[in-house]
């Protein structure tokens, strides 16, 4: 698999032709986008103030700002979408062949809603599942298949009225394992101990009623991080071994966002936080920027480096 630095020399001189041309379409699509952003602002306000003015219920006022964000959001994506397509497909397509030929990218798709359920990794069914741009194939020999997801819960307060809220959205990456896991083991972000400290943490993460069992790991860096769950405390221990632990924690230091993992069947989850659709071009920012580009590159490879990452193509357990 291709380095970064590899990457990167790709990017600028292969690409970098390519995201000039596209650098003058994001200019005028910009100047676009703001002018007609400033005449629909205008309207609206008009017809708020217009049937509005004399109504002193606030919840109306936030009634309309809702509207006018969501429409004003669907203009957008609908202005964009063309942009988008052209950058995926000249831009994240090349560079995600770059990395390994037997990669398949299909912008429009995500990982299914069962493979996501199957993790265990969040509890909370989700009410809404949407994703895009989809990799699959092999590494090594190694299965992988992973995207970006947005996955939701749906509220409805006292009233009747409906509100949604986040469950995941980010990365989510399922890879081929050396090994059948009879148990389910969960690693997630320790947030319990982070924010009260070890003793109330320790006991919140002991009390967890809607995970098995606490695994008290000996590896103190990992502990610090992350809290393992699992219904069979030798299995994994099994698993997480001293270098495994070691690999996670520095993926965890690279992705510098909340990771979550878990081993089930015959598979390792991941779900790496974003909170934002990773491979969406920036309409505001030039694309030709090193940051920018390293973004792009930076991602693609810390997904698709994992298997290299976690040695998933060594067979250091044998299948059963």
């Amino acid at each position: 698999m291709k380095n970064i630095s590899e990457l990167t020399d790709f990017y600028y001189k292969t690409l970098y032709p390519v995201l000039q041309e596209l650098e003058n379409k994001r200019e005028k699509l910009k100047k676009k986008i703001i002018n007609i952003g400033i005449v629909y602002t205008v309207i609206i306000l008009l017809f708020a103030f217009a049937l509005l003015k004399n109504i002193q219920n606030i919840e109306a006022w936030i009634f309309a700002a809702v509207v006018y964000l969501a429409v004003g959001g669907g203009i957008y994506k609908y202005l964009i979408k063309d942009y988008t397509a052209q950058f995926k497909s000249l831009i994240i397509e090349p560079l995600i062949q770059e990395i390994d030929k037997n990669l398949t990218y299909l912008p429009n798709a995500h990982i299914a809603q069962e493979s996501f359920t199957r993790s265990k990794i969040f509890t909370a069914r989700p009410d809404k599942f949407s994703g895009n741009d989809y990799i699959r194939g092999a590494i090594d020999g190694i299965k992988i298949e992973l995207s970006d997801i947005h996955a939701q819960k749906k509220h409805k307060d006292s009233k009747g009225r409906t509100s949604w809220s986040t469950i995941f959205q980010g990365l989510f990456i399922v890879c081929e394992f050396n090994k059948h896991f009879a148990s389910q083991t969960v690693i997630l972000p320790d947030s319990a101990q982070n924010t009260f400290g070890t003793l109330i943490g320790n006991w919140l993460q002991a009390n967890n009623m809607s995970r098995s069992g606490l695994v008290k790991m000996d590896n103190v860096a990992f502990e610090k991080e992350f809290v393992v769950y699992s219904n069979d405390q030798i299995e994994a221990r099994y698993i997480l071994t001293h270098t495994l632990m070691s690999k996670l924690l520095h993926l965890k230091k690279k992705s510098k966002h909340p990771f979550y993992v878990s081993f089930l069947g015959g598979n390792i989850y991941m779900a790496i936080e974003y909170n934002k659709d990773l491979f969406e071009p920036s309409v505001f920012h030039s694309l030709l920027k090193y940051k920018i580009a390293m973004q792009y590159i930076q991602t693609l490879h810390l997904a698709l480096g994992i298997v290299g990452e976690l040695q998933l193509n060594q067979k250091l357990w044998s299948k059963r």
